[in-house]
C-alpha cells in the first residue's frame, strides 16, 4: 500500500533508523527490556494462527469440471477444521475479473465459521476465466493485512485454464506473466500455494496447477470426488501445522453401532479432528476415557456436517483412550481418520561455540515447548525420534543424523568437513505430528554463526556503546514522538465495508454484488486498487477514499471525464465527499462502458 506522506519524512526516518543502526545487535531490545538473554533459536510455525484465503475457479467451465460443487464442499471442509478460535480466512471467487470476495475474518467462534460457509453457499458463477486473477487477488489480501507470528497460506481450488474474453485488451502472454509475478511475489513471502484440481470432465491442466504448488513450496491433489476431501483438505492442513494424518480403520456400516478407539496420546492436544466420510448419512456416540458418555454436540465436542462429511472435533480433550460408537447404513463404506492440533514448539539450546571452522564439531541439542516453557515430559519423548538435518550450502547436499534422547531433550552431533556454509535445523516427529526448529547458519570459512535472522548467536551484551545509544535516543524522543503522530494520521484505518456492482453498458450485465472489506486499509485508498480492475478503467486509480471521523470517509476524484454522481445528480468531490453509512454514488467510466454502483456501509 502506498501513502502520501510529505517528502521531509523520508530522510527524517532514514536518519532515525541509521542512529538505530549505530547501536549494536541486541542493544535495542536489552535497552527495552533492561536485559540481555542469549539469543536462541525461534520456534517453528507449529502452533502458529493461520492466515489463508481460499480461492475458487467460478467461471461457467466448472460446470463440467466441477458439476458437483466439490471445490465449494472442499471450503466449507477446511473452515470446519480450523481451531475454534484464532485463525483468520478469507474467500476469493473469480472469473477473469474477481467475481466476489470476502476479507480475511478472524475466527472467534462457531457464528464467524457460519458466517463464511454462507457466503461460499452464496457463490455464482460466470464466462470466461483467469487464473492470474485469483491468485493475485489471494495474494494482495494476505500481504494488505499481514501480521507478525501469523503463518500465510492459499488453497486454490480450479481446473488450471484460462480462456479470456477476446474483447478485452488483456492477453493470454499478459496473463501468464502477472500469474508468474504473483507466484513469484507468493514465493518470496513465504505464503505456500496448495492446489486443488476439479477434474470431473478429464480437462484439468495438471501442469498449470502442479507448477504453481510447486514454486511456492505448497502441495498439489488432483480429485473428482467428494469422498476424497476429507483426506486431502486434512493432508494440506496437517502439511502447514507440521501434524500427520492418523488414519483410523475404515468401516463397512451395518446398521447398529460399531466402535472407534480415538487415542489422545497426551495432555498437550489442543484438538483433535475426526473426519468421517461416507456414503449416507452416520449416527455417533462419544465416550471419554473413563466411559462416560460425553455429549454430541457440548462444550467440549462440535459437530460439522454435510451431504458428503462429518467432522467431531473434541476440545482440549483428557489424555487417553475415548471411544467413538459409529452407526451407518447397511454396506455404506465409511472412512475416518485424525488430526491433532498441538499445542507444541521445538527449540534449539545455544550452541556451546561462539565460532566454528573445518573439522570442529557441532554439537546440537533441541527439545519441545509449550506455551514458551521447556516440556519436563519424558513419556512424550520417548514417542518420539530426533533428527539434526545439515545442508551444505555449497554443495546442496543434505545429510540427516540421528539424535539420540537424553530425558526430555535429543542431543546430535556433526562435524564440519570443509570450510562450506551448513544450515542446521532439528525435526522431531511422533505418529501424529512433527515439528521443525528455526535453522541455524554457520561458515565455516569464517566462523560466523548466526540463529537464521542474521543475527549473530552468543555475542557478548555491548554495555558501554548500548549506555552511549540510549543517550543518543533520548535526544530523538520528542522528534519521534512528533513525527509518530504524524505517521498515526497518514496511517489511520479504515471501517465499515463497501458493496460494489458493476453494469457493462454494452451488454446489460451486472455482476454479482461484491463486499470489501476496508479495514484491511490504511492511510488512503483508491477505486482501482479497490477492484483490482483491468488496465482500460486505469482513471479509477484518481478516485480517492480517505478516513473521515465519525466512522466516515472522503472521497476526492481528480479522474478526467469519469464524473460522481449520487442521487443522480453529478457532485464536486475536489473538497472532499463525505460519505456516511448507507450513502450510495454512481461511477459512469464512459470510454471503458462500465458503471460502477458503490454502498458504503458501517
Amino acid at each position: 500500500m502506498v501513502h502520501t506522506i510529505k517528502k521531509w519524512v523520508y530522510p527524517l526516518l532514514a536518519a532515525l533508523l541509521l542512529s538505530a543502526a549505530l547501536l549494536p545487535a541486541g542493544a535495542s531490545s536489552a535497552l527495552a527490556t533492561g536485559t540481555a538473554t542469549p539469543q536462541s533459536a525461534a520456534s517453528s510455525a507449529g502452533s502458529a494462527p493461520i492466515d489463508a484465503v481460499l480461492v475458487l475457479d467460478a467461471s461457467n467451465s466448472m460446470a463440467t469440471s466441477d458439476p458437483q460443487k466439490i471445490g465449494n464442499e472442499a471450503m466449507r471442509l477446511f473452515i470446519d477444521m480450523l481451531p475454534v478460535q484464532g485463525d483468520r480466512v478469507g474467500i476469493v471467487s473469480y472469473t477473469d475479473v474477481v467475481q466476489r470476495e470476502k476479507a480475511l475474518l478472524e475466527i472467534q467462534g462457531q457464528s464467524d465459521k457460519d458466517e463464511l460457509k454462507t457466503f461460499i453457499g452464496q457463490l455464482g458463477r460466470g464466462a470466461y476465466t483467469d487464473t492470474a486473477v485469483g491468485v493475485t487477488e489471494a495474494v494482495n489480501m494476505l500481504q494488505r493485512s499481514a501480521q507478525t507470528g501469523r503463518e500465510p497460506m492459499i488453497v486454490l481450488l480450479a481446473d488450471g485454464n484460462t480462456q479470456l474474453n477476446t474483447t478485452k485488451a488483456k492477453t493470454l502472454d499478459q496473463s501468464k506473466q502477472e500469474l508468474a509475478a504473483s507466484v513469484q511475489k507468493a514465493t518470496d513471502a513465504g505464503i505456500p500455494v496448495y492446489t486443488i484440481g476439479l477434474n470431473a470432465d478429464g480437462k484439468l491442466n495438471q501442469a498449470e496447477l502442479e507448477k504453481i504448488a510447486s514454486d511456492t513450496n505448497g502441495k498439489s491433489f488432483v480429485t473428482d470426488s467428494a469422498d476424497e476431501l476429507p483426506g486431502i483438505l486434512s493432508e494440506i492442513f496437517a502439511s502447514h501445522q507440521e501434524l500427520n494424518v492418523v488414519p483410523l480403520d475404515p468401516l463397512t456400516g451395518s446398521g447398529a453401532f460399531q466402535d472407534v478407539t480415538v487415542s489422545v496420546p497426551n495432555a498437550n492436544v489442543l484438538e483433535a479432528n475426526v473426519s468421517i466420510t461416507s456414503g449416507q448419512t452416520v449416527e455417533l456416540k462419544l465416550k471419554d476415557p473413563s466411559g462416560a458418555e460425553v455429549a454430541i454436540p457440548s462444550d467440549a465436542v462440535t459437530l460439522s456436517t454435510s451431504k458428503t462429511y462429518s467432522l467431531l472435533k473434541l476440545i482440549k480433550p483428557q489424555e487417553g483412550d475415548w471411544t467413538l460408537s459409529v452407526k451407518g447404513a447397511d454396506q455404506d463404506q465409511i472412512d475416518i481418520s485424525l488430526v491433532f492440533n498441538y499445542d507444541l514448539e521445538l527449540a534449539v539450546a545455544p550452541l556451546s561455540g561462539s565460532s566454528y571452522g573445518k573439522g570442529d564439531t557441532v554439537d546440537v541439542s533441541a527439545y519441545l515447548t509449550s506455551a514458551g516453557q521447556k516440556l519436563d515430559t519424558p513419556e512424550l519423548y520417548e514417542t518420539m525420534t530426533g533428527t539434526l538435518v545439515v545442508k551444505d550450502e555449497d554443495t546442496g547436499i543434505e545429510t540427516n543424523v540421528p539424535m539420540s534422547l537424553a530425558g526430555t531433550q535429543f542431543d546430535g552431533s556433526y562435524p564440519l568437513p570443509e570450510a562450506h556454509k551448513y544450515t542446521l535445523l532439528v525435526r522431531a516427529e511422533a505418529d501424529s505430528f512433527y515439528r521443525e526448529s528455526a535453522p541455524l547458519s554457520i561458515d565455516a570459512a569464517s566462523g560466523a554463526v548466526s540463529d537464521g535472522s542474521g543475527t549473530e548467536a552468543d555475542k557478548p551484551f555491548p554495555l558501554v556503546p548500548v549506555i552511549l545509544g540510549a543517550l543518543g535516543l533520548l535526544a530523538l524522543a520528542a522528534l519521534v514522538f512528533f513525527l509518530m503522530r504524524y505517521l498515526k494520521k497518514a496511517n489511520k484505518g479504515f471501517v465499515g465495508q463497501m458493496v460494489i456492482e458493476i453494469r457493462d453498458e454494452n451488454t446489460g450485465e451486472r455482476s454479482y454484488p461484491q463486499y470489501k472489506k476496508l479495514n484491511t486499509y490504511k492511510g488512503r485508498l483508491n477505486l482501482h486498487q479497490l477492484l483490482q480492475l483491468a488496465p482500460e478503467l486505469k482513471d479509477a486509480e484518481n478516485i480517492v477514499f480517505t478516513p473521515g471521523s465519525n466512522d466516515r470517509i472522503l472521497l476526492r476524484s481528480s479522474a478526467e471525464g469519469v464524473p460522481i454522481e449520487k442521487s443522480g445528480r453529478v457532485v464536486d468531490t475536489s473538497k472532499g465527499l463525505e460519505l456516511k453509512s448507507g450513502d450510495r454514488i454512481t461511477v459512469p467510466m464512459a470510454q471503458a462502458g462500465k458503471t460502477i454502483n458503490l454502498e458504503y456501509l458501517v
